[in-house]
């Protein structure tokens, strides 16, 4: 009988030995695969973000001349690219500021700003309004230099009193003129005056 005991005994401690060296084996494997899975998309990320030299989330830049304001940009993120000269920013809001001390607010899913020259490409659902007008496109462009607001595609403008459409157009940010080329189409109401 006593034999018995110990036969039985020496089977359940060799079944929980195996369970347990089982069980181990199993929750090693598992680990071991999984960090192989994330060490390849730390790989694949930091590939895609190889060509940026400091990336940063939330920017706030702001350009003056002669210690006037000239310019503020708000962006989620920013990606700085030293070879090139410029960064490039998701999600962001630029305010311009006019000398007759309005302003001029644009959003857009992305802009590039030329670092060298102050330059902007502001693209994707763009929006750029002031306390009168909205203008829609998607894509602007900004001559520091000039202070001059472009678009060479299509823009819908809309103020309380009219319906502008037109090929292209230029903002004069410096006289607050702007010029609206190609096929240029409007809807006004009686009460527009010029």
């Amino acid at each position: 009988m006593k034999f018995i005991k110990n036969t039985y005994q020496k089977k359940l401690k060799f079944f929980l030995i195996s369970f347990i060296f089982l069980t181990f084996g199993v929750i090693l494997t598992v680990f071991l695969q999984y960090r192989h899975i994330l060490e390849k998309n730390d790989i694949s990320v930091s590939i895609g973000q190889s060509k940026a030299n400091i990336s940063i989330g939330k920017a706030h830049q702001t350009a003056t001349r002669n210690g006037r304001k000239e310019w503020s940009l708000d962006a989620a993120s920013a990606d700085y690219m030293d070879k090139d000269s410029q960064a490039i920013f998701k999600d962001l809001s630029v305010t311009f500021y006019l000398k007759d001390e309005t302003m001029v607010y644009i959003t857009a899913n992305q802009g590039i700003l030329k670092t060298d020259s102050n330059d902007m490409e502001i693209y994707g659902n763009v929006v750029a309004r002031n306390k009168d007008y909205q203008l829609r496109c998607e894509n602007l462009y900004y001559n520091h230099d000039k202070r001059i607001i472009f678009s060479k595609v299509p823009v819908n403008i809309t103020g309380n009193l009219f319906e502008l459409v037109a090929d292209s157009m230029s903002l004069n940010l410096n006289t607050n003129k702007a010029l609206f080329e190609g096929k240029v189409k409007g809807t006004f109401s009686e009460q527009f005056t010029l």
